[in-house]
């Protein structure tokens, strides 16, 4: 008798988190459907926000940058673009992808400026000004991918600069000896074992990478130049030697345009382009997959800002109130 009771009462309670289980799938599919719906919303409510993509950390890939670029690109509430730097540099592969794309969007909006003639439908959709603003740190590649805005914000204390390039190599070869390991290499092709740490760089080795090196700097002054050319109070030479800058220093040499934080840029954008309505900053976020915990915090938030909306303006906002 009793273990028939057991069962029934494991029959329930599974039936109980089967149904929970079910229920939170349908409510995650939902709130997607509804945060997608909202930004639709949202667009048509309002124009003229500044959208903000933040470049955190070392770069060594450009997928996320980018893609968020094109999303900004594409959203029909945005005017204007902010690039927030955070970064002490990182792959030079990556760095000139997203500069790549930054000057393309950047550069469809002159063009689209100057054309009269330009289709509505289109110039909706391409082409937006971006600028960029320096946080902690914006150095190396995290400046390489700054230059390509049309105009820099940083603060007098931000750390940028270091315009150079680095390749770093170890020899361990007398440790190796001292260790008394002797490592064997089966190579095709004079070079293949460049930098290998088992043995001492031959001059021939090093001259190589150094040509190469040397070839990646010059492409990066020149990406500096293309559109920083006219603002530079110094020869570009001696400012790309890999020194560190303050924020106050680098403005005085031209490679930043104006001292400033983001806010202080987004209000000064706000009103050089007249946009409409208070400033208002939008920032663009890879999306997540939602988890049941995100799930049920999200709820929460939107509860709290439905209560804060409906106290204060009154407006039925529910979709909008689900954007990110």
């Amino acid at each position: 008798m009793s273990k028939s009771k057991n069962r029934a009462v494991f029959g329930v309670l599974f039936l109980v988190f089967l149904f929970f289980i079910i229920l939170m799938i349908f409510a995650t599919y939902t709130m997607q459907v509804l945060q997608d719906e909202s930004s639709g919303m949202d667009a048509l409510r309002s124009k003229g926000k500044i959208g903000v993509i933040e470049v955190n950390g070392v770069i060594m890939d450009s997928k996320d940058t980018v893609e968020l670029l094109h999303r900004a690109e594409n959203d029909k509430s945005i005017e204007a673009i902010i690039v927030r730097i955070n970064s002490p540099g990182g792959a030079v592969g990556p760095s000139q992808e997203i500069y790549e794309e930054i000057r393309r969007i950047d550069s469809a909006y002159d063009k689209k400026s100057n054309d009269k003639k330009a289709d509505d439908s289109k110039s909706e959709k391409s082409g937006k000004p971006i600028y960029a603003s320096f946080g902690t740190v914006a150095a190396s590649g995290g400046y390489y991918i700054g230059a390509a805005a049309r105009r820099i914000y940083s603060n007098p204390g931000t750390m940028t600069g270091s315009i150079g390039v680095i390749m770093e190599f170890m020899d361990l070869s007398k440790v190796y000896e001292w260790a008394r390991v002797k490592q064997e290499t089966i190579k095709a092709g004079r070079y293949k074992d460049v930098g290998h740490p088992n043995r001492p760089m031959k001059q021939e080795e090093r001259d190589l990478l150094e040509g190469m090196i040397d070839n990646v700097h010059e492409q990066f002054r020149a990406h500096i130049k293309g559109p920083r050319k006219k603002k530079l109070k110094a020869d570009l030479i001696e400012l790309s030697q890999g020194q560190i800058f303050s924020g106050e220093q680098a403005m005085k040499y031209g490679l930043v345009d104006r001292m400033g934080s983001l806010w202080t840029a987004a209000r000064e954008i706000h009103e050089e382009m007249k946009l409409d309505g208070e400033m208002t900053i939008k920032y663009i976020k890879k999306k997540k997959k939602v988890s049941v915990w995100e799930f049920m915090d999200s709820l929460e938030q939107a509860a709290s800002h439905l209560n804060h909306q409906v106290m204060f303006n009154r407006v039925p906002l529910l979709l909008a109130k689900f954007q990110k």
